[in-house]
């Protein structure tokens, strides 16, 4: 299954189910994990690990 079909997959499930407040959820679940992994190595980071 390729990363695309999942996508429109959950897209699909979201439509069909009106569950679109997950959306955002999901959204701001992805850029809190990239935060940390991005920032992980830098400087920034005991700033960042002080927000959770």
């Amino acid at each position: 299954m390729s990363k695309d079909s999942l996508i429109a997959e959950f897209w699909d499930f979201l439509k069909v189910r009106k569950k679109f407040w997950l959306g955002p959820i999901i959204l701001i679940l992805l850029l809190l994990g990239a935060l940390i992994v991005f920032t992980e190595g830098s400087a920034l980071a005991p700033f960042v690990y002080t927000l959770f």
